[in-house]
């Protein structure tokens, strides 16, 4: 199995997992069983590379690995506590040399799983306003200048994965994030993006790098490619 495929098969069992959890009612062990999960799948499938996980003491080992995991067991607890949302994510990603070369984002929810052996080609951009993925609860502060710089619609959603991944399916144009952010909340949806053809960096259009010593990596920007240079020069042109 090659590591686009194993991506895409793990984060659908987490999330199958997941959606079995939720409906039971034991959503407050979600986060450690799908951890688990994913830590034992991984290790069967390749013991020899590193994993850095959320919700797993982080094993500074992995900076001498070149192959690391980087996952996210459950990406958006709050929107997965409401039994309505199905904003909620899994994240699993393989970084080489800091660089993600594959990955996964399930959305259990909906019965998605978007991965880089198969990416969704784009789709056509809807006329009209730039459409902007923003958090329901906690919007960050570069939101208010995209609004203000190019005249922006809010779409308010819930975790990063569905956020990114709503500009892979064409419901949104821009997710652009600031503060907050590790690199398991980035990884996987920043490799399924770039798979599928849309722009992804830090806010000032330098390359994201994973696999740091401190995992904190705290602004994304997804886009589609042809708003590239707008997105970037309306966060640059304060």
């Amino acid at each position: 199995m090659d590591d686009h495929t194993l991506a895409a098969a793990l984060a659908a069992q987490a999330g199958a997992l997941l959606r079995t959890i939720r409906t039971e009612g034991g959503g407050a062990e979600a986060d450690r069983r799908s951890n688990e999960l994913l830590l034992r799948l991984l290790d069967h499938a390749r013991p020899e590379d590193a994993v850095l996980s959320e919700e797993s003491a982080d094993d500074l080992i992995r900076l001498t690995h070149e192959r690391v995991w980087i996952i996210d067991p459950l990406d958006g607890s709050r929107e997965y506590g409401e039994p309505l949302r199905d904003d909620w994510a899994v994240h699993v990603a393989l970084t080489v040399g800091g660089t993600p070369v594959a990955g996964a984002v399930a959305l259990p929810a909906a019965d998605l799983v978007l991965h880089t052996g198969r990416p969704p080609a784009p789709a056509p951009r809807v006329p009209g306003r730039i459409r902007l993925a923003v958090s329901r609860t906690r919007p960050p502060a570069c939101v208010d200048q995209l609004v203000r710089r190019l005249d922006a619609a809010l779409v308010p959603m819930g975790s990063a994965g569905a956020k990114a991944m709503a500009v892979v399916r064409g419901e949104v144009d821009v997710y652009a994030h600031s503060g907050g952010q590790y690199e398991w909340d980035s990884c996987a949806p920043v490799a399924v993006a770039t798979a599928a053809g849309l722009h992804a960096s830090r806010l000032d259009g330098s390359a994201l790098h994973y696999n740091a010593p401190d995992p904190y990596l705290p602004d994304v920007l997804v886009c589609r490619p042809e708003l590239k240079t707008a997105v970037l020069n309306a966060l640059r042109d304060e």
